[in-house]
């Protein structure tokens, strides 16, 4: 088994980019984690990596050897898990991440009863707005809102993510309600800044599904959607926001629907997770707990 191991630690340096980052989440020591990468070259009679001051590569060797490698170790993970099913239930370190605000409102009221039903999970929450890379990270899966971009991620949809255009009451009573899409870019906008830059063409669509693009501006602009929910409850403009983020504002008052005989295209919250051949049982388990705690209809949808 310490030639698994080896090539384990072997293919987390890979997706780490360094010896100190892999040794760090196997709770290894960097000098033991460098002894046990030399023993492994050392077995194997070939060198797998090139070491600069700066900078790991793999050699041809392996790259050859992390191509079949990871498989063998998905192989294995997978048929442990297989053999322990049957006796055992969900264990070990699960790694989520997601954004920070529906980690917030969502994520984090339903992990004490996740903990109650399954004690040899051991939890790491990450909340970020950042799309982070899962394996350079050693994330396990992600919660995403949205569009999925990248196609080496296997998802599963948990709910629609439905969106609207909204602002204060205050707000239109000094401004005025537009009464057509191309009417926006006469208003305050907020908008949001993500990693695809500044989200400054809305796409609305009418009642029958003809798509209007209008390009908005406004004074301000954020990466994160608390700030723009804040700036639009204060009056200072209309902003796209999802339900699951304002459905209490919109209840209370707080916040009105502007332009409501239209919508705006909608998108899904997924579960996402890198490709493996085997999906860890407690990862599936987090997964189904997920879907099943929001259900048909979301939380954020009732009584909306």
């Amino acid at each position: 088994m310490d030639r698994i191991a080896d090539l384990n630690l072997f293919l987390r340096v890979l997706d780490l980019g360094s010896i100190s980052a892999a040794a760090r989440s196997l709770d290894l020591s960097a000098a033991v984690a460098s002894q046990r990468l030399k023993r492994l070259e050392r077995d194997l009679g070939v060198r797998l990596l090139h070491r600069t001051t700066r900078q790991l590569h793999a050699t041809a060797e392996g790259l050859a050897l992390a191509e079949r490698g990871r498989a063998l170790i998905e192989e294995l993970e997978g048929l442990t898990d297989d053999l322990r099913r049957a006796g055992s239930e969900p264990a070990g370190q699960l790694r989520v991440t997601t954004s920070a605000a529906f980690g917030r409102l969502y994520l984090s009221p339903l992990l004490p009863e996740f903990q109650r039903r399954y004690p040899l999970v051991r939890l790491s929450v990450n909340l970020s707005d950042e799309n982070l890379d899962l394996i350079a990270a050693g994330m396990d899966l992600a919660i995403r809102i949205g569009r999925l971009d990248d196609s080496n991620l296997v998802a599963r949809k948990l709910a629609n993510n439905r969106r609207v255009l909204a602002c204060s009451p205050e707000y239109l009573r000094r401004h005025g309600a537009p009464r057509a899409p191309q009417d926006l870019a006469a208003h305050e906008c907020l908008l949001l800044v993500g990693a695809q830059g500044r989200m400054e063409n809305w796409r609305v669509l009418d009642a029958a599904g003809r798509e209007s693009v209008v390009r908005v501006n406004g004074r301000l602009e954020s990466n994160f959607g608390e700030v723009l929910r804040d700036a639009a409850i204060a009056g200072l403009g209309i902003a796209h926001f999802s339900v699951w983020h304002v459905h209490e504002d919109l209840r209370a008052g707080r916040l009105v629907q502007v332009l409501p005989k239209h919508r705006l295209p909608d998108t899904a919250i997924h579960a996402v997770m890198p490709q493996r051949r085997y999906v860890p049982l407690r990862v599936r388990a987090f997964i189904d707990f997920m879907a099943e705690s929001f259900g048909e209809v979301p939380p954020w949808e009732r009584g909306v």
